[in-house]
């Protein structure tokens, strides 16, 4: 597996473009890897965009091979730049996680649920709109990807549990563009996303199911530049 990150220059139109656009941009990231065809069933690719800042816009991308990303460097890059990515070897990092490592993380991720709303229909996948729902959403799901997400220190303890953690959630979008394809059928419904940045601290608790979820994603809309979980050393992000 290897870890590669580029940063958009946000000053191009070609930039603005594909981050206006997260089917635009899961077709230039999938444009990367020229081994996996469309609708392979092979290893997963998973990417996400951090916007630190109007000028700091950086794309990550986790996949089971090196990329090639020449096309978004002419596109939405610097081509005058030497490289324009960099890629890292994902593995050592990886075997190296313990049970008990203290790590900062950030993800980025589509956090739903299922509801009914009248007895007798179907269940309907639904958004969580509020923080403290959505940081609920994350911490059902991290006893099983590995992980416990650490606990402020001198919290109330009768406080609602997601408030008690070292937890941020923030930078919601509310997403709605069209599936492209050639093969789209007419009329097709827009895909709609709500999707928001987790920020924190976490411990490892299960480092072979916290492989799983760095490299194989949490949560839906992983086409859609959801799902990826990045670490970094305590203290930084």
């Amino acid at each position: 597996m290897y870890l590669t990150s580029f940063r958009f220059n946000t000053a191009r139109t070609g930039a603005r473009r594909l981050l206006a656009s997260p089917q635009a941009l899961h077709a230039a990231v999938m444009s990367s890897y020229p081994d996996i065809l469309p609708g392979d069933d092979g290893p997963r690719v998973l990417w996400r965009v951090d916007r630190n800042a109007r000028a700091e816009v950086l794309l990550y991308v986790v996949g089971p091979d090196e990329p090639d990303l020449t096309h978004l460097v002419e596109q939405a890059g610097w081509p005058a730049k030497e490289g324009g990515w960099r890629t890292h070897d994902y593995a050592p990092f990886l075997s190296r996680l313990a049970k008990g490592d203290v790590w900062a993380f950030r993800l980025t991720a589509n956090p739903v649920h299922s509801i009914r709303r009248r007895d007798g229909e179907p269940t309907k996948l639904t958004p969580h709109i509020t923080p403290r729902h959505q940081a609920r959403w994350l911490l059902q799901r991290q006893e099983a990807a590995g992980f416990r997400v650490l606990e402020r220190p001198g919290e109330d303890d009768h406080a609602p549990e997601e408030d008690g953690h070292d937890l941020l959630v923030h930078g919601r979008r509310d997403l709605r563009f069209g599936k492209g394809g050639a093969g789209r059928a007419a009329g097709a419904k827009p895909v709609s996303l709500v999707t928001v940045t987790y920020d924190g601290h976490l411990e490892v608790t299960d480092p072979d199911a916290l492989r799983r979820t760095l490299t194989m994603g949490l949560g839906r809309a992983r086409a859609y530049g959801c799902g990826l979980m990045t670490l970094a050393p305590a203290g930084k992000r």
